[in-house]
């Protein structure tokens, strides 16, 4: 087990970024930049034991920060904060008062508003235990950033083990009630990262319902059933199956099926969200969380603009991402599972993926 640092860039006001990279006794490894926490590279062996980096990511710090990237809006492998996914027209209320957010997609707020956690230089800490590597990530979110009420303490820990998993802990207290849905945004394809599409990968989600969305991607509040629909991942399914019947392709949040995630978030047990198989190769993931939903979102919206760390245009469908987390517009539905967090709790996030071949 090993894990180590090196320089990423320098942010304008001087201070360095830093990319860390964690390997285990198998060959796997995993690099982080403490800017954004973002997840840049994750490296596993195809059935033939070729290694090859199977998440979508860049050079570094400058091309994360770079026009094209930002105008973009791909969060590639980023920690997403206070709140991942979508908040109606940005508004919310606690107790009876009325916060805002920056609107930053279409009529509603986005994946923390103008500067999320994605675009913040992390404090980072190298751990080291016999059976794994660990990158713990701290920040402070102040009261009233991006319209969010309360200081909110934030640590993120990615450790890597010999069982041939990437684990991802989120840890939050506040001074002030506030909403929190922190999550992860990495786009995977198990046939490398650059080589293709996903559309023949194999995807099984432990969902039996999906939030309806309407027209701007915020639930209606209906749950409906899966069954039957373009929408089923209940058995392993071809993603390109039916993607073309879908205008976007899938940017759906799905309600996993299991038992705990209906109470606070905190009493969330850890349960199987997705498995993705890539035929070729013979790469799998699969993901357990103690989160209510997975998004699952195809990037449409890739159209070449940006290049990966290969110099290779990120397309169409080159890559998906599982990210879990709470319902879009919790805050808003109160028959939802809550998102609120008072000062007496700790929020708690646990989502691991452990990889392998078949």
């Amino acid at each position: 087990m090993e894990i180590r640092s090196e320089s990423f860039g320098v942010m304008a006001d001087g201070k360095p970024v830093e990319l860390f990279t964690l390997s285990n006794d198998n060959g796997l490894s995993a690099k982080i930049t403490n800017f954004g926490g973002i997840l840049v590279e994750m490296n596993t062996p195809d059935k033939h034991g070729k290694l090859d980096n199977i998440q979508l990511g860049l050079a570094d710090y400058q091309a994360y920060t770079s026009e094209p990237y930002l105008s973009a809006g791909y969060y590639l492998g980023a920690i997403i904060g206070r709140y991942g996914n979508r908040i109606k027209n940005g508004k919310f209320s606690i107790d009876g008062i009325d916060y805002s957010l920056f609107i930053n997609n279409g009529p509603n707020s986005l994946h923390g508003g103008k500067v999320g956690y994605d675009k913040r230089l992390w404090d980072a800490q190298m751990l080291t235990r016999s059976d794994a590597v660990a990158l713990q990530l701290t920040l402070t979110d102040e009261d009233m950033n991006e319209g969010y009420p309360g200081n909110l303490d934030i640590s993120v820990t990615y450790t890597l083990n010999n069982d041939n998993e990437l684990r991802m802990e989120y840890f939050a207290i506040t001074d002030k009630p506030t909403v929190v849905n922190m999550t992860q945004h990495s786009y995977w394809n198990l046939a490398g990262a650059g080589n293709g599409n996903i559309c023949g990968h194999e995807l099984k989600l432990y969902c039996d319902k999906y939030t309806q969305p309407d027209d701007n991607l915020i639930p209606t509040g209906k749950l409906i059933p899966v069954a039957g629909t373009e929408y089923d991942f209940t058995s392993p399914k071809l993603i390109g199956k039916d993607i073309d019947k879908l205008p976007f392709g899938y940017d759906h949040n799905f309600v996993i099926r299991s038992k705990g995630c209906d109470s606070d978030l905190p009493n969330c047990e850890l349960a199987p969200a997705a498995e993705l198989f890539e035929p070729d190769t013979g790469r799998f993931m699969n993901v357990s969380t103690n989160q209510p939903g997975v998004q699952c979102y195809t990037a449409f919206w890739m159209n070449g603009s940006v290049k990966d760390r290969n110099g290779k245009p990120l397309n169409k469908f080159g890559g998906v991402c599982l990210e879990t987390q709470h319902y879009p517009d919790s805050p808003n539905r109160p028959e939802f599972p809550t998102t609120l967090l008072l000062p007496s709790q700790t929020y708690h996030h646990l989502t691991v993926h452990k990889f392998g071949v078949r």
